[in-house]
């Protein structure tokens, strides 16, 4: 063999085992990228979840509460007003008084009251409401502790740190331990984070009234965004005509899917509010926004689920004596369905998710009240997520990172949904 013959192998050689090297490093480059991104979604989820879980449990105390008649009914006539006007936070302090007599001082005793939360009056106040018959009863129960000790129990607040380091000062952390010792402390499933609205007080937080508004959000923007992006799809897909409109149609619709969810938000504050008057912080009004911003991606799935349905379809039915509007709705469409609910609730379940657009039409607002009517004033759960995660108190930090399982149980469950009806529904051609 000849030096040159020899020469042009080596280098033939050089060459196939540089793109081996070059194919092996671009493998290991891709797997060391999805290994990564595989342990900051493990970081994230263990952290959310760290956070989170302790939100599900909330402290309580069991107190000896005396409902006497003197103080909530003195007329003996169990009216509902009169039962409503009475002090029923003053009776758990009695109790608190009843089991800690020797708190005589008054600086002492507002830390004493201050160990249950102030909206256990207004929880023993409905159950007698609800049961006029307790009245002249003692009732022993549990009532929700304040946030500060909730904390102190999860061991979020350091029991053996300086008094000037913790919120719990040391006498209440010696009635804590008291209570503790007679077994009148416990943590029980905080029922109140799901079904209660927002509050001030950390302990009495939910996301009901958030979880509603985001169901009627969501119940506006499907009514409106899927009718209108399946008619939109049909008439681009089957009837309307090739020329520089539809291009431009079709290019506008493609370049509205990748608009900034907040330019949609500024759109529903100047259109929807200021120039139609619609209320603010109104489900109405987010539903509006975002049947804005998913009308393309519902668009864009629908079109993609007629284009799949095979030509022959179409033309083994206008063979037929089919009319072509026959052809579209008695075959077409119907094969094309599944795709078009699965972009639909893919739509839905990117919508659910936002809260920039929803704050740039003030549903920002404090609502305590769970919304009756996409009319109400109301908020939606990642906005809840966004007013909790600005707030000060460290009760507030778990509530958020539940409040975000909440939602992404909610989008997981939404994905879920979009790929069963894919399997269940798709037909390979």
């Amino acid at each position: 063999m000849s030096s040159h013959a020899q020469d042009v192998k080596e280098r033939v050689a050089r060459g196939i085992a540089r793109r081996y090297r070059h194919e092996r490093n671009f493998r290991l480059a891709g797997l060391g990228a999805v290994l990564l991104g595989m342990a900051f979604h493990t970081f994230f989820f263990f952290t959310l979840v760290g956070n989170g879980y302790t939100a599900f449990l909330q402290t309580h105390f069991l107190l000896d509460v005396e409902l006497t008649a003197a103080s909530i009914d003195p007329d003996g006539e169990r009216d509902a007003q009169t039962l409503g006007r009475a002090d029923y936070q003053g009776l758990i302090r009695d109790a608190l008084r009843a089991r800690f007599p020797e708190v005589e001082n008054r600086s002492d005793l507002r830390e004493l009251f201050a160990l249950v939360s102030p909206g256990a009056g207004f929880e023993l106040r409905n159950q007698v409401l609800a049961s006029p018959e307790l009245v002249g009863e003692t009732l022993r129960q549990w009532f929700v502790a304040d946030d500060d000790v909730d904390m102190l129990i999860k061991g979020h607040i350091d029991r053996a740190a300086e008094e000037s380091q913790r919120r719990i000062s040391d006498r209440q952390l010696a009635w804590i331990e008291q209570l503790e010792a007679d077994g009148s402390v416990g943590r029980q499933f905080n029922h109140r984070f799901f079904t209660a609205g927002d509050s001030r007080d950390p302990e009495m937080a939910g996301i009901w009234s958030a979880v509603v508004g985001s169901f009627l959000m969501l119940l506006v923007t499907l009514a409106l965004s899927f009718p209108l992006g399946v008619a939109t799809a049909i008439y681009l897909e089957e009837f309307a005509p090739k020329n520089r409109w539809t291009d431009l149609i079709e290019v506008n619709i493609n370049n509205l899917a990748a608009v900034p969810s907040i330019v949609f938000g500024l759109l529903g504050l100047a259109l929807f509010i200021n120039i139609f008057g619609l209320p603010r912080s109104a489900p109405v009004v987010g539903g509006l926004v975002l049947t804005l911003m998913t009308l393309p991606v519902v668009i864009i799935a629908a079109r993609a689920a007629l284009m799949s349905v095979p030509p022959s379809i179409r033309e083994a039915a206008l063979g037929v004596g089919a009319s072509r509007m026959q052809t579209i709705f008695h075959h077409v469409i119907p094969l094309a369905v599944p795709g078009m609910l699965t972009g639909t609730i893919i739509g839905m379940a990117r919508a659910l998710g936002e809260s920039a657009p929803l704050l740039m039409i003030g549903m920002v607002a404090f609502i305590v009240d769970v919304p009756e009517s996409p009319l109400d004033p109301a908020t939606a759960l990642p906005v809840q997520v966004y007013l909790w995660a600005d707030s000060p108190e460290r009760a507030f930090v778990e509530r958020t990172s539940a409040a975000i399982l909440v939602l992404l149980a909610f989008l997981l469950l939404m994905n879920a949904a979009a790929i069963l009806l894919r399997k269940r529904f798709e037909r390979r051609w």
